[in-house]
């Protein structure tokens, strides 16, 4: 008999060999105080969770059918005290789960600066944050470290008790960043920047990956975070520095294309502005930037004027997904004036038949725009606002 019982432990423990166990025993003080939280939480819910449990295994055991001496009494219908506990208990724990978890999310909110260290060691001046520009490409990792003009490819590398501050986007598709002994996870998302602040309190290396299916080489989006002491940070930065790569936009647009399992590289020096193209989808060289587009929407926009402003595109993020819906590759070019998107449509009109026809929009109304064909300014509220967008070709 004893022989078997230590048998069936057997699967038990293989099972478990393959646990980590690093989300409860991390390396990162922001990690730290989300394990706690997520401790307490759990022991909080025991409260009611275990009694519950073992009263029901009780009651069934003590009524049940054989048993002669429970008391019957199947008039009974209510208990003023047996109300309370079973309704004021979770109450109570309610109340104290509620208020521990809004104190945590707030505090632990992985936009707000951390402001310790680790326990007992607040964050100060001489504590200057590591800046971290992260990019989610198919299927890999970029860091960009924009104080040291370096960037690498699925490594990432840290001092211990150094904030660092993370801003996070994504070249196609969502993918999310994490590190468990770090922190928790952050979404990556194209055209959208997010944000994640933690310190790493322990020298080791630690692996982080996507925790967001992104495609066929979403398993090998995995890369080592070091974390290191003050020197063999520097010697890393040093290493990196020595590495023949530039990372130019034409550099990045090639790393972009999906590739699987990708080594580890580093680049000696990175366009000052790539981080900023990538987030704004504006990395081909005259393509309008998505801050650009909207500053000009923010204005009162380009109309009809704008329309033929497009320029084919050499390199297509859809297309080279396979994508064979929707019109042809094309995006909006730059343009500094509406004099400049007015040239653009005659010039389009004397090289495409097929430009896009004139509509009569006079009976929109608007204020401080030009009259149709007039040049001049109306300030009148009753002025036809979109009629200057019917081009004179």
């Amino acid at each position: 008999m004893k022989r078997s019982g230590a048998l069936l432990l057997v699967p038990l423990a293989v099972l478990l060999s393959g646990c980590d166990l690093v989300v409860l025993s991390p390396a990162g003080d922001v990690a730290v105080q989300q394990r706690d939280l997520l401790v307490a939480s759990t022991l909080l819910m025991l409260l009611i969770i275990v009694p519950v449990m073992a009263l029901t295994v009780l009651f069934a055991w003590r009524y049940r059918q054989s048993s002669t001496t429970a008391t019957y009494t199947p008039d009974w219908d209510h208990s003023t005290k047996l109300e309370l506990v079973i309704w004021a208990a979770p109450l109570l724990v309610i109340i104290c789960l509620g208020a521990l978890t809004w104190l945590g999310t707030h505090l632990l909110d992985p936009y707000r600066r951390i402001d310790r260290i680790e326990p007992g060691q607040p964050v100060t001046q001489n504590h200057k944050p590591l800046k971290v520009e992260v990019v989610a490409l198919d299927w890999k990792w970029l860091f960009i470290y924009p104080d040291y003009g370096i960037a690498s490819v699925n490594e990432l590398a840290a001092p211990v008790n150094q904030p660092i501050d993370f801003r996070i986007t994504s070249s196609t598709v969502m993918n999310s960043f994490y590190i468990p002994a770090l922190a928790g996870q952050i979404y990556a998302m194209p055209a959208m920047e997010t944000k994640l602040h933690a310190v790493i309190n322990r020298p080791g290396t630690y692996t982080g990956f996507s925790a967001n299916y992104s495609g066929a080489g979403f398993s090998g989006m995995r890369f080592a975070f070091h974390g290191l002491s003050d020197q063999a940070f520097g010697e890393w930065v040093t290493q990196a520095k020595s590495a023949q790569g530039t990372l130019s936009r034409e550099t990045y647009l090639e790393l972009e294309r999906p590739s699987e399992n990708e080594p580890v590289r580093h680049y000696a020096s990175v366009d000052p502005d790539l981080y900023g193209a990538i987030l704004n989808l504006c990395v081909e060289r005259g393509k309008m930037c998505m801050n650009e587009m909207m500053s000009i929407d923010a204005k009162g926009g380009l109309g009809l004027a704008g329309v033929r402003n497009t320029l084919p595109l050499q390199y297509d993020e859809l297309s080279r997904r396979g994508a064979v819906f929707g019109n042809d590759p094309a995006y909006v070019a730059s343009i500094c004036t509406a004099e400049e998107a007015a040239a653009s449509s005659r010039a389009a009109r004397d090289t495409d038949a097929k430009y896009w026809p004139v509509r009569d929009l006079s009976p929109l109304r608007g204020a401080g725009l030009l009259g149709p064909g007039t040049g001049t300014r109306r300030a009148d509220a009753e002025a036809p606002s979109l009629g200057l967008l019917r081009l004179e070709l």
